[in-house]
């Protein structure tokens, strides 16, 4: 009984991996550049296919949603996947704003319902790890003069760098103009504003005073 259960699991997955790369297939018609397998989950939304690059086995799982416009295109390379819900925006959905792109290189993943706002350039290295629900900002208001409204003043756009074999936790926050260094570790939960240099464990300790039940 074991083994038979075990056997139609891999049919299961066997099927539903089939039907990934058939969606791929499909897909890479119509996009810059692919290399080997590339999986599309269901429901994905993948928009101006001729600014996307893929390498060997880039999975975009169900419910991604993958904005191509952007005046440098996206890069992924080998072994990359861009987990379920996870949104990649360079530009406004209408193209008003024309946002620079991202680069990931090989064997990185963005966890499940990330956001990669990537305005601004915003580069991943090889090996980088995100948890869920994190988000990366490459973009910052302007907001200096007090006598013209926020949205008239314009962003600037210094852009994000994440080294090679970095693990960002997950509900992390990564704020324009940081560079987090080569094998560093950012804990779960942690707002990111200044570089962090290579090889440092960050944890955010913000913590709220408890009251006892007296």
């Amino acid at each position: 009984m074991h083994s038979s259960i075990l056997f139609l699991d891999k049919l299961i997955v066997y099927r539903q991996a089939g039907v990934k790369v058939l969606r791929g297939m499909w897909y890479r018609l119509f996009m810059k550049k692919t290399k080997g397998l590339f999986l599309v989950g269901s429901n994905v939304r993948i928009t101006h296919c001729n600014h996307i690059s893929c390498g060997k086995n880039v999975k975009f799982e169900d419910f991604s949603e993958i904005h191509g416009l952007c005046s440098e295109g996206l890069v992924f390379g080998d072994n990359v996947t861009i987990s379920r819900g996870v949104m990649i925006r360079p530009s406004s959905y209408y193209g008003g704003d024309l946002g620079v792109g991202l680069t990931m290189g090989k064997n990185s993943s963005i966890g499940p319902y990330g956001y990669i706002g990537c305005s601004g350039k915003i580069t991943i290295g090889s090996n980088v790890m995100f948890g869920p629900k994190c988000s990366l900002f490459a973009e910052n208001h302007i907001f200096s003069d007090t006598e013209k409204t926020i949205k008239s003043q314009g962003v600037n756009q210094k852009g994000i760098t994440i080294e090679d074999d970095c693990w960002i936790g997950s509900n992390v926050v990564i704020l324009d103009g940081v560079t987090v260094g080569k094998g560093s570790v950012i804990g779960a939960g942690t707002l990111v504003t200044k570089d962090v240099h290579p090889g440092t464990v960050l944890i955010d300790r913000r913590e709220k005073v408890a009251k006892h039940r007296d």
